[in-house]
């Protein structure tokens, strides 16, 4: 990887807690947001926050009507203890970027060391001059570690330096009550329970309200040269004051952060003291190393080669760098749809995992997409329990938004509603499946998802006049809701009961013991299976002769197409500005919904189905959604839409780096950054896993000089370099795959394939 930096050269007042969500630094287990170590000025809007990834308070939801099964409590993710605190004085004078001069400034995140830095040349009201360096880590080999260390150089001056270090506990989460995606009112959701030093190392341990999960933070300060510092406790906060004294020599201070909680640890307290013992045994160094050695065994996968666009190189990598940060590592945890990067939507885990970051892990880092995929399995109880309450009698009806699995969502026509999350989770779990061919997963937890998921179908829908339909649902669109017989809805449907049959008969006759004891348990049957068959067989799939394409639903087409042409720019998005009700009488988008069934499940459906369905409904699309861009985009790649696909992709590609949606501040848009490697490889390279062989149909953009990239299918490494000219396989397997290359087909194991572009 050549170059592998996000830079930032002068501090930008008005966009600090945007980069707050830009520089985060994160593991998938713990994430601090980009906040100065020394703070600002009072004057600047900030959020600053450190998430776990899963840790939580319970909240309840408050309805001015309820009704019965309606969610009274939802799970946030809680900003924990702070340990960022660095305070700089040289005399009586404190560092600051908003006094003195600033000669220089540079902050960059460093995606192929794992490092985030800031440097800075500055001179104090009273001529002091410094030179700082902060440099920040969360390690992907310790995931409880978050390390600072920061660097003082004196240039000019002769005073004592003191340094401040600090850990907050009096914390509480960011709230705005004018936008949906952090409307909660609860902001205090931790306190402390605990403040004190243990074995050198300084410790908080805090407590949530109503969940009753523990956190704790144990820190240890390694300083050069070596200094005994001044305790200041309170029942909050601890802060340690170290003095250097006068002279020229550089003053370093490693700040070693370690949080631990009771979902992951027995004794959080104890296991952070060993923690912190362990990594300062192993010296900054050694830590630095190991971070960049994971990392280099990351790109290798996972990087994608542009020629011919710097900024849309940087953005690509950024945006799975990001996706790398973000994904939980543990059975507990999932992606956030900010990530670790932000408080937006209260931490819930979407499908957005499953149908935009997950095709990223399979083709990958097939490993941790089956961690993805094992968390949801965890859920299977809530689910089943939650499919109850909604008057099933089996099956499982996963949550809409969620952490721990139960439903979070307090408007249930654009949340409960949307049942195809049921299918979105079992497309995955196929894809995976063959993608890898991983035999065991599906005996080991595969099949029963599929299998729970598909009985959850059978009772939402019902069989009219030789048909299976599926009424009162809403579709990936959520300008759109209550509907009977959204498309996207019955395919998946459709797709998830003929995979249960397939893997029903795969199971009993590859594994009879883990089958007959997976039918027992969860009470299966042939005749079951029988009437998966037939729904899936029978599915109702709506059809308009006239127009040439699948209907979003049964009334769609028979709505008033909204008046795009005399809504202002200012009303975007709509959700915003508009009633529901108002929005949902109206044939307009928020996001792609047939479209992406036709990216999903393309097979059955012609070219020329593809090609009206894709013009009828971009021109009623908002894209309003994050999530939009990056489908239409690759659907333009399938239909020949070369510069529709090239434009929707730039979209994606520096959303955030550029903040077009002018919401980056609350945290990530992780959906789109997976979309955005989506667009790459599903779109311009044109991969689609089937059941029997990997094909591809690459093509270059103009704007390009060429491309390339690499991923798993099936244990080969496949890499893919598109040019002027041709396009080149290189692959390495362990025993013979099919691929498919513009229309051309080959069984190879080691060795080049070279096809004419």
């Amino acid at each position: 990887m050549k170059t592998g930096w996000i830079i930032e050269d002068q501090g930008n007042r008005k966009g600090l807690w945007v980069n707050e969500s830009i520089f985060n630094v994160a593991n998938g287990y713990l994430g601090v947001r980009g906040n100065y170590e020394e703070g600002y000025d009072g004057k600047e809007p900030t959020i600053r926050g450190t998430y776990i990834n899963a840790f939580y308070d319970i909240t309840p939801i408050q309805y001015g009507e309820s009704a019965y099964a309606f969610p009274d409590t939802q799970q946030k993710l809680v900003n924990v203890i702070d340990v960022q605190d660095l305070h700089i004085r040289i005399g009586e004078e404190s560092f600051s970027l908003f006094a003195g001069q600033v000669v220089s400034y540079r902050r960059w995140l460093n995606m192929k060391e794992g490092k985030y830095v800031r440097l800075v040349h500055w001179i104090s009201p009273q001529g002091k001059e410094l030179e700082i360096e902060f440099t920040r880590m969360a390690s992907f080999t310790t995931l409880e570690l978050f390390v600072m260390d920061v660097k003082i150089t004196r240039i000019n001056c002769d005073d004592e330096v003191t340094i401040t270090s600090g850990m907050n506990g009096d914390i509480s989460n960011y709230t705005n009550s004018n936008d949906p995606r952090v409307a909660s009112d609860h902001a205090k959701l931790l306190h402390v329970v605990h403040t004190g030093v243990q074995d050198t190392c300084l410790q908080i341990v805090a407590e949530t309200s109503r969940s009753r999960l523990r956190v704790a933070a144990t820190t240890f300060h390694e300083l050069t040269p070596c200094i005994e510092g001044r305790l200041i406790q309170t029942d909050t906060n601890l802060t340690k004051e170290y003095v250097f004294p006068k002279g020229k020599e550089v003053l370093r201070l490693t700040k070693y952060n370690v949080f631990t909680d009771t979902r992951r640890h027995e004794q959080p307290e104890l296991c952070g003291l060993e923690i912190v013992k362990s990594v300062v045994s192993k010296g900054i160094k050694q830590i630095w190393k190991e971070q960049e050695l994971y990392l280099e065994a990351f790109w290798a996968m996972a990087n994608i080669e542009i020629q011919g666009d710097a900024p849309l190189q940087e953005g690509l990598r950024y945006n799975v760098y990001q996706l790398l940060q973000s994904v939980g590592k543990d059975k507990y945890s999932n992606i956030a749809a900010k990530g670790l990067s932000g408080e937006g939507y209260e931490g819930h885990y979407f499908w957005d995992t499953e149908i935009y970051i997950l095709p990223f892990f399979i083709l990958c880092q097939p490993e941790l997409a089956k961690q993805l995929l094992r968390y949801r399995y965890t859920i299977l109880g809530e689910a089943k329990i939650r499919a109850k309450e909604l008057g099933h009698r089996k099956g499982a009806a996963y949550a809409w938004r969620t952490i721990t699995g139960q439903e979070c969502s307090a408007y249930f026509p654009a949340g409960t509603a949307q049942f195809h999350i049921n299918g979105d989770i079992a497309y995955t779990y196929i894809q995976y499946y063959l993608a890898t061919g991983d035999e065991a997963f599906i005996a080991e937890f595969g099949a029963e998802v599929v299998f729970e998921t598909a009985r959850t179908w059978i009772e939402l829908g019902h069989f009219d006049d030789g048909v299976f339909k599926i009424d009162a649902v809403t579709g990936p669109d959520e300008y759109t809701a209550i509907v009977n017989n959204n498309y996207y809805t019955n395919v998946l449907a459709k797709y998830n009961m003929e995979w249960a049959v397939k893997w029903y008969r795969q199971l009993k006759s590859t594994h009879p013991e883990a089958w007959a004891s997976l039918c027992n348990r969860i009470e299966l049957t042939d005749e079951e299976i029988i009437i998966f068959e037939q729904a899936a067989a029978q599915m109702y799939l709506p059809f308009n002769d006239k127009l040439g394409i699948h209907e979003q639903d049964d009334s769609f087409l028979s709505k008033k197409v909204w008046d795009f042409e005399n809504t202002p720019r200012a009303n975007y998005p709509l959700l915003l500005n508009y009633h529901p009700l108002f929005i949902y009488r109206h044939q307009v988008l928020k996001q792609a919904d047939t479209v992406l069934a036709h990216f999903l499940i393309e097979d059955g459906v012609s070219s020329d189905v593809l090609k009206s369905s894709y013009d009828y409904y971009e021109k009623i699309t908002t894209h309003d959604s994050s999530l939009s861009s990056a489908i239409y985009s690759i659907m333009a790649s399938k239909i020949g839409y070369a510069d529709k696909a090239y434009s929707y992709f730039i979209e994606t590609a520096r959303m955030d780096l550029d903040n077009t949606h002018g919401n980056t501040k609350d945290g990530l848009h992780m959906a789109n950054m997976g979309g955005t490697w989506m667009a790459v490889v599903y779109g311009f390279t044109g991969v689609r896993i089937k059941e029997d062989q990997l094909v591809l149909n690459p093509v270059l953009p103009k704007a390009w000089e060429g491309y390339k990239f690499s991923m798993q299918y099936r244990q080969a490494q496949i890499t893919v370099e598109v040019n002027t000219n041709e396009t080149v396989l290189m692959v390495d397997a362990v025993k013979p795959i099919v691929l498919e290359v513009k229309g051309k087909r080959f069984k190879i194991q080691t060795g080049k394939i070279r096809i004419a572009i």
